[in-house]
């Protein structure tokens, strides 16, 4: 592997644990030495790299610096298709066509003995039944980075509906059901309600209090409810 490979593949090693991580953990990540790694570390910063720590404590890289793109590789493209046939074919039409967008910048840069991986038919993923859900996924996600909260009619396994009001966290999608993860105010705890069992769904103009992300680290916590958790019950 070149240098400039190297180096580039820290800096993504960096990027993906978004805090302080030790030397000897960057070294078996990029398959190197400790010594290389305190090399590169110190080559990066005088690139203009804001990385922060020293040898035995940690480093952490601060938002803002990038490298100049490099080519992708073989293996690195199939991935990208493989997560791009899968958002097709498990999500939602709003994410579907983003993931096609994004697939067709990638082509307009790739090298063109590159675009064959691309297209590329070798991997299969299978499409799940259509969800009969009308809920508007793509304003639950806007509604999600803003801290919105909803206010939804949910009826449960045993067609009972009630009103709730909800502060959306994240959503989920397992085989053909979709799922929304959140705190709802009627119960004072974390729910998963199922998006077919939402009769209704109105999005409050009210933004929930504190961080999303320390609620997505709660709700992590408890490994996002039992599974003998009634959904929204």
């Amino acid at each position: 592997m070149s240098r400039s490979h190297r180096l580039f593949d820290l800096m993504q090693v960096l990027r993906r644990h978004r805090g302080t991580v030790s030397g000897k953990e960057l070294a078996r990540e990029a398959g190197v030495s400790l010594r290389t790694i305190r090399r590169d570390i110190a080559t990066l910063q005088a690139m203009g790299a804001d990385i922060d720590g020293e040898a035995g404590v940690g480093y952490i890289l601060r938002p803002g610096f990038l490298l100049p793109p490099l080519s992708f590789t073989e293996e690195e493209i199939l991935a990208l298709v493989a997560g791009a046939q899968w958002v097709s074919h498990q999500t939602d039409d709003g994410l579907a066509r983003a993931v096609q967008n994004a697939l067709a910048k990638i082509d307009g840069v790739l090298a063109p003995d590159m675009r064959r991986a691309l297209n590329d038919n070798t991997l299969y993923i299978s499409r799940t039944k259509e969800d009969r859900s009308g809920l508007d996924l793509a304003g639950v996600r806007r509604a999600i980075r803003a801290q919105r909260k909803m206010r939804i009619m949910y009826k449960d396994q045993n067609g009972a509906v009630s009103e709730r009001v909800i502060w959306p966290i994240m959503v989920g999608f397992f085989e053909s059901r979709r799922f929304l993860a959140a705190w709802c105010e009627l119960r004072d705890d974390f729910r998963r309600f199922r998006a077919d069992f939402i009769v209704k769904a109105e999005f409050l103009d009210d933004c929930y209090p504190g961080a999303r992300q320390q609620l997505v680290r709660q709700w992590n916590a408890r490994d996002g409810l039992p599974c003998n958790q009634q959904d929204g019950s």
